[in-house]
């Protein structure tokens, strides 16, 4: 029998609120506001926002970002024992990543009902194809992540 994991959720607001401050600097880049940070054993070990616009790039989405920069600080591709937060519901790409990246826990502020695949558009981590199953917790700050995006589409429109 598998012994059940322990979820440290203490410092989860915490590195949501870096990961919204990494959304807000993408915004005033005039990318669109999400941001994203992968964290193991309570360190932050890789952090990026959208940039597909500024890096000519449509994979530079902020989950691509951070994980590329995690698994280059701990020099593997695997990033088993991290948790993402990331301040919008991942798509079917990113989702991709987190099972190839060995990604134990996402934690996601907004849904996307445009292109989420974790809650809105499907359940992309509950596949039975999948060889790696990741935790899911969404809606933290969902309010607060939300806001910021409908903001910048709104100030984008005026």
């Amino acid at each position: 029998m598998k012994k059940p994991q322990i979820i440290d959720r203490s410092q989860d607001q915490a590195f949501m609120r870096q990961a919204l401050a990494l959304a807000a600097q993408g915004a005033a880049l005039g990318e669109v506001p999400v941001g994203a940070l992968l964290v193991r054993d309570g360190v932050i070990i890789g952090s990026g926002f959208n940039c597909p616009i500024s890096g000519h790039d449509p994979s530079a989405h902020a989950e691509m970002m951070a994980i590329r920069a995690a698994a280059v600080a701990v020099g593997n591709y695997r990033l088993s024992g991290s948790t993402l937060y990331v301040t919008l519901e991942p798509c079917s790409m990113c989702a991709g990543l987190l099972v190839h990246a060995r990604i134990n826990r996402l934690v996601y502020g907004a849904s996307e009902p445009k292109a989420g695949v974790v809650h809105s558009r499907g359940n992309f981590f509950s596949e039975d194809f999948l060889n790696h199953r990741v935790l899911v917790e969404g809606g933290l700050l969902g309010e607060e992540c939300s806001a910021l995006l409908s903001g910048f589409f709104k100030a984008r429109r005026a």
